[in-house]
């Protein structure tokens, strides 16, 4: 077995792929997984896909942003609690500087700057890429029959209505409770980590933190008070400690206290805040830095971001030594399985739901089969396609104008 290289040159790589990512990766968590997953696991072989569903699933089970958690997680794995710290960093700040550029040129003119074009094209490849990890992980998350079984049951409870939280810890207990009547398997490339006490500690202790974040979410009053970078702080920090679910749980938060009860900002310039999540890399909570800056210029951007961002760190640092760990006790190996069989099938739903936006007509269909080739036969980097559909997309849209 090789030596493991020093540190310095792993913290050296976990900066260079986490900043690269942060100002590149669009598309959303899901978008990012694949992303992440081709980087750390099929191109520079960190961990195995045994591994990576892992931690896929612990960042699930925790509240905050699922990327920017995952990348933290990652980041953890190759070079340990320093690099915890820098491929959250990493991750964070390009979008970060953005969003802040955004606000200046939001306040300046009025108005964000078209990117539907681009975005149209950028779907496309991200749809493709999301495929292709999907594809790659399936023989991980649903390596037998009964964890395939699991997952059909997940995505119609999904399509149901049921929150994804409760899905994923569903899963992790029918696993639990079937076990037993199941062939015993050890994963492939799973780490050894320490020895585990017997029972259901670490399971119970992923449960427990969901249940006492929802408990906290559920239990929060806010009451109206004036504008202050303190309140501002304490507010995001809040919303980083008890957000489940995608953007539109997010919009709800934020409509709530800032817009509803407290009058901080406008209807229109929450809509403009989400929008700017959407169009710029990296995690989509990127959002908070543009409300900030909306109301307090820099030091507004940087409490925002501290607050939101604060408590997915001190999460990693809580639950990452202990992902390796499950997989030494039978109950808790189970409860993890589930939770990735649950975790891939949301993924394969969020797939769905992309191509129904991506694939709107022949031109982008025709893009798609063009990126399929890229990614597929030819092995093309996930960058250099995401910025060849982003010019296609500004292409067709002239095109589209030119004929219109």
């Amino acid at each position: 077995m090789a030596p493991s290289p020093p540190l310095r040159h792993r913290l050296q790589e976990v900066a260079r792929l986490f900043l690269r990512l942060g100002a590149t990766a669009f598309g959303g968590p899901a978008a990012h997984l694949a992303i992440m997953e081709d980087e750390v696991v099929a191109r520079r072989k960190w961990l195995s896909r045994e591994e990576f569903m892992d931690l896929v699933g612990a960042a699930n089970l925790i509240p905050g942003p699922n990327s920017t958690e995952l990348a933290i997680h990652l980041g953890y794995r190759h070079a340990g609690p320093w690099g915890l710290v820098v491929a959250g960093l990493g991750f964070i700040l390009p979008s970060t500087l953005l969003v802040v550029l955004l606000g200046w040129l939001y306040q300046r003119w009025g108005a964000l700057p078209d990117a539907a074009a681009a975005l149209s094209g950028i779907k496309v490849a991200m749809l493709l890429i999301v495929i292709q990890a999907l594809g790659r992980l399936t023989r991980t998350a649903l390596r037998t029959r009964s964890l395939a079984v699991l997952a059909a049951g997940v995505a119609l409870g999904s399509l149901a209505g049921l929150h994804e939280v409760l899905v994923l810890l569903a899963a992790g207990v029918w696993q639990v409770l079937t076990y037993r009547h199941l062939p015993a398997t050890k994963p492939d490339g799973a780490s050894p980590g320490s020895p585990l006490m017997p029972g259901w500690d670490s399971g119970a202790t992923l449960a427990a933190t969901t249940g006492t974040a929802a408990a906290a979410a559920a239990a929060a009053v806010t009451v109206a008070v004036p504008f202050s970078l303190t309140g501002l702080f304490w507010f995001f920090l809040k919303v980083g400690s008890v957000l489940f679910g995608s953007g539109y749980v997010l919009l709800a938060f934020l409509r709530a206290d800032l817009v509803e009860r407290w009058g901080w900002i406008t209807e229109a310039q929450l809509l403009d805040a989400i929008a700017v999540g959407q169009i710029t890399p990296g995690p989509l909570l990127s959002t908070a830095t543009f409300i900030g800056y909306l109301l307090a210029g820099w030091p507004g951007a940087a409490v925002a971001t501290v607050g939101i961002f604060l408590p997915a760190f001190v999460f990693v640092a809580v639950s990452s030594p202990w992902v390796p760990r499950l997989r030494q006790s039978k109950p808790t190996a189970a409860f993890l399985d589930g939770v990735n069989a649950a975790s891939w099938s949301l993924m394969a739903l969020v797939t769905v739901q992309l191509a129904d936006a991506a694939l709107v007509d022949l031109p982008r269909i025709l893009l798609a089969i063009g990126v399929a080739l890229g990614l597929f036969r030819w092995r093309v980097h996930s960058l250099w396609l995401m910025l060849g559909s982003a010019l296609a997309g500004i292409l067709m849209a002239l095109i589209e104008g030119s004929a219109g």
